[in-house]
């Protein structure tokens, strides 16, 4: 059993952390021990402090470092800062792109000779063996993993080189794993266990519920009206604080930013396309309350610990509940009044479906196992690029497709062939799981599009997607406000719908439908029972039917 007073004590003393929020310390405790942890709380809530006051518990022991996995080298640089601060200089390094040679050198010396806690990396540079190799010299004593929904496909943000850190976990030894993220719906959790190789984890998930965050969606007919309504809403709660605008396109993004700043307010575009220089000055800004609002594409907010946004409005509607929710929930982190607007044209659905389609190529599949059956040996990644044609990219995410189908296993030399079966039968199968993840990447749309037009209270429906339980209506949102003043129209009850007490099929129950196989019941609304397949997505089933027919059974 790990020194619970001696872990509270490290927060208070080294983080200043006197108060710890609910389920700190039980992370802390648990990843002391050597347990697995998944952390699922917001961004500001402080998952950051369950590995670091961990990490610094287990060094102090063992004189053992912590690599952290961040996906981005601005983060990367925003947590050396704060640790650097806490701790003294040099108790924390990074191997980036952003640091010399010499820098690098001095950052493996100082994981290796003790002087530093905490070793950040960026998951591209994992996928060099090299790297991998000294990292195992280290002998750390916590693999943490930020950003952890990245590592999975039903994610809202995956990014192909977080599959192999299973792999690397594994050519490491097994440390135990820290993996943390600021949303995660039931599946990408299970995802997320399964590919890092979590053994038993602790799975924590506090702060989902941000009661201060009024929910709101504006329904629009017209695109012309939709626009113009979000540049009056965005100017008019511009002049209470600071906030952040979502639009689909880099194109809208400079429109919205141009009109915005041509009615005095100060706005910047920010997407994929500006320059990595011109991103930085605009996050700057924005973190120095130089500008009012930052018209964003999703491609703005990860990572972003403002404390005083005061409003997000999306111009269009995201692809999914799980990257909505990391998006508002970047408003009101001071705990004061926040507001989150979603204005919702289901028009604008066709154009989300159009961005949210990856097909798969079978051709290229084709490519790579030729490539690897000729070979008789492992191949390097580089030279499959090289014979192939391909993008180093492409390539990781073509071997990570047929690594999910045991086609391929990567290893220290690279990678090969695994299977007997023949190459287009192995197409087959990747192709058949590529689509069958196109089925649920349409199905979340699906439920982005309920929560838009759904007559219950919007935070029921939200925390219910992310398997909370809120037993009553919020009274924080556009339905609920719209239920209280019918409800005093004519005094009657505007309760929330719910499920009937003799409920045969309750909230996370396990059922199997005949056609659709195992699903998790996810949520009740009137005759409506939501369910999430794992081969098919979200499905809304009429529960007159499931029970006339005998659609689902209980698992």
């Amino acid at each position: 059993m790990s020194d619970e007073p001696a872990l509270r004590a490290l927060a208070a003393s080294s983080f200043n952390l006197p108060d710890l929020r609910a389920g700190q310390l039980a992370g802390m405790a648990a990843l002391a021990e050597g347990r697995d942890v998944l952390a699922l709380m917001p961004t500001g809530y402080g998952k950051s402090a369950i590995y670091q006051v961990a990490a610094l518990y287990l060094h102090q022991a063992t004189g053992r470092p912590a690599v952290v996995v961040s996906p981005l080298i601005a983060l990367q640089e925003d947590q050396l800062d704060g640790l650097s601060h806490a701790l003294g200089p040099g108790t924390a390094v990074a191997i980036n792109s952003s640091h010399s040679d010499a820098q690098v050198e001095a950052a493996w010396r100082a994981a290796k000779d003790g002087t530093a806690v905490f070793l950040f990396l960026a998951p591209e540079q994992l996928a060099k063996q090299a790297t991998v190799d000294r990292i195992k010299d280290l002998d750390i004593a916590l693999f943490v993993v930020d950003e952890a929904h990245c590592v999975s496909s039903w994610g809202h943000d995956f990014r192909p080189d977080y599959l192999a850190l299973g792999n690397v976990r594994e050519q490491l030894g097994n440390p135990t794993v820290a993996a943390l993220t600021a949303t995660a719906s039931p599946p990408v959790r299970d995802e997320i266990v399964e590919r890092l190789g979590m053994k038993k984890p602790l799975v924590l998930v506090h702060g989902f519920d941000r009661p201060n965050i009024t929910l709101d969606v504006v329904r629009h007919h017209e695109d012309k009206g939709k626009r113009r309504a979000v540049l009056e809403q965005v100017a008019d709660l511009a002049r209470d604080g600071h906030g952040l605008l979502y639009a689909a396109t880099r194109k809208d993004t400079e429109k919205y930013a141009a009109k915005l700043v041509g009615g005095g307010l100060r706005a910047e575009a920010y997407h994929a396309g500006r320059s990595a220089k011109e991103r930085e000055r605009i996050h700057e800004l924005f973190l120095d309350d130089g500008l009012d609002v930052v018209v964003a594409t999703t491609a703005f907010g990860m990572g972003i610990d403002k404390p005083n946004v005061r409003f997000v409005v999306h111009a269009d509607i995201p692809e999914s509940l799980d990257s909505y929710y990391q998006e508002i929930g970047r408003s009101g982190r001071d705990g004061q009044p926040a507001s989150a607007v979603l204005h919702y044209r289901s028009e604008d659905l066709g154009l989300r479906k159009f961005f949210g389609t990856h097909s798969p190529d079978p051709d290229a599949l084709l490519d790579v196992l030729k490539v690897l059956k000729a070979a008789h040996a492992p191949t390097p990644r580089s030279s499959l690029a090289e014979l192939t044609g391909f993008k180093a990219r492409r390539v990781t995410s073509l071997v990570n497709q047929l690594a999910e189908i045991g086609a391929v296993v990567v290893g220290k030399r690279g990678v090969r062939l695994a299977s007997k079966a023949k190459l287009p039968s192995l197409v087959d199968d990747a192709v058949e799981l590529a689509e069958a993840r196109q089925r649920v990447d349409h199905s979340r749309l699906t439920m982005m599009r309920a929560y838009a037009e759904t007559d219950g209270c919007r935070r029921q429906f939200l925390l219910g997607y992310f398997g909370e339980d809120l037993p009553e209506p919020c009274g924080n949102c556009d339905v609920c406000a719209a239920a209280a003043a019918h409800a005093r129209a004519k005094k009657s009850d505007g309760g929330a719908p719910g499920a009937p007490a003799e409920e045969p099929f309750p909230l996370q129950s396990a059922v199997v439908h005949k056609e659709w196989g195992p699903g998790l019941v996810m949520r009740h609304e009137d005759d409506v029972i939501t369910v999430l397949f794992e081969q098919e997505g979200y499905k809304t089933l009429s529960r007159a039917a499931v029970v006339e027919h005998q659609l689902l059974k209980p698992a």
